[in-house]
């Protein structure tokens, strides 16, 4: 679900540049469109249509955008146990130890190599 949610967001992403890349710039810029007037469209049409086109890219982004920090935790609980690796384990305010368990201690290695 997470790998179509990406592939829908990258193209509405490459779709969005290249639609900001085409509308006319007033200073000159980086504005491809807009060229003369023996276009398709006029001036005008082209640029309600590529502002209309910019605005729903832009809302569609941002909605991916939210989704794609939503579903992937969708039903999980507070705790992500994947990052930890293991499941959560309570901690107590009191360590208790059991007294019929009796500590092991370390006995000395003895050289077993002859002298």
């Amino acid at each position: 679900m997470t790998s179509v949610l990406l592939t829908i967001h990258f193209l509405i992403s490459v779709a969005l540049v290249i639609a900001v890349l085409l509308q006319r710039s007033e200073g000159g810029a980086l504005g491809i469109g807009g060229g003369g007037p023996g276009g398709l469209m006029s001036g005008r049409a082209a640029t309600n249509l590529l502002t209309r086109t910019t605005g729903f890219l832009g809302a569609g982004f941002f909605v991916m955008s939210i989704l794609l920090t939503v579903i992937p935790n969708w039903g999980k609980d507070g705790v992500d146990s994947e990052i930890i690796g293991q499941q959560q384990i309570p901690v107590s305010s009191t360590l208790e130890v059991d007294p019929a368990v009796e500590p092991e201690v370390e006995k000395p290695v003895e050289n077993s190599e002859p002298e």
